[in-house]
């Protein structure tokens, strides 16, 4: 058993039956948090490694004990960055420091992030007045927020040129409701029972 894996702990207590002391074990299988795998400082088992320094400056190959020892007089931290190297490389920094800023950028750039989501709506071909203006609003709304949008039109089994020529109909109109604030991304396609379009908000001009 890995001692990473799991803990037991043993707890001494007493069986009603026949007075006489037991243990109950009790297991933690929760699985351990998984660490940062860069080689730093001890960790580093090679003999020998490309120093670079804190400010960008080469030092050339040296034994990794000599490089431990310029890291220790500095206070810094020897941390292997490419460890394919020839020999590997590694550099001088304070490498909890390093860490601290690399986390907070991740959680600044997640936070800036803007998730860009598909929606869709569907409409079919001889679709009444306020059921269009109803959903030529939602499809607004979404193009605002900065979704993308896709639009359908559901045509009925075996339909004529005649209710295929109002789907597309439908779908002109559906853009030019959307026009100030969206734009074509996919033009209007033509597959089995469905007559689609895809619509991007529209990209401001400076």
């Amino acid at each position: 058993m890995n001692r990473h894996d799991e803990w037991v702990l043993y707890v001494p207590t007493f069986s009603i039956l026949n007075n006489q002391e037991v243990f109950l074990i009790l297991y933690n299988n929760a699985k351990p948090v998984k660490k940062d795998t860069t080689p730093i400082n001890d960790e580093i088992r090679v003999r020998e490694v490309l120093l670079i320094g804190a400010d960008g400056q080469q030092h050339g190959k040296m034994p990794t004990r000599q490089a431990l020892g310029i890291a220790a007089d500095q206070g810094l931290d020897l941390v292997m960055v490419a460890p394919n190297g020839n020999p590997p490389v590694c550099k001088l920094m304070d490498y909890s420091k390093f860490r601290y800023e690399q986390q907070r950028k991740a959680r600044e750039a997640r936070k800036n992030q803007k998730i860009v989501e598909l929606k869709e709506i569907r409409l079919t071909a001889v679709i009444d007045t306020h059921d269009f203006e109803t959903k030529l609003r939602n499809g607004v709304k979404f193009l605002e927020k900065g979704d993308k949008l896709k639009v359908s039109v559901r045509l009925p089994n075996r339909a004529g040129k005649i209710l295929i020529q109002q789907g597309k109909e439908v779908l002109d109109r559906f853009l030019a409701g959307c026009a100030e604030v969206g734009e074509i991304e996919k033009s209007v396609t033509h597959e089995g029972r469905y007559i689609t379009m895809n619509l991007a908000p529209k990209k401001k001009t400076a």
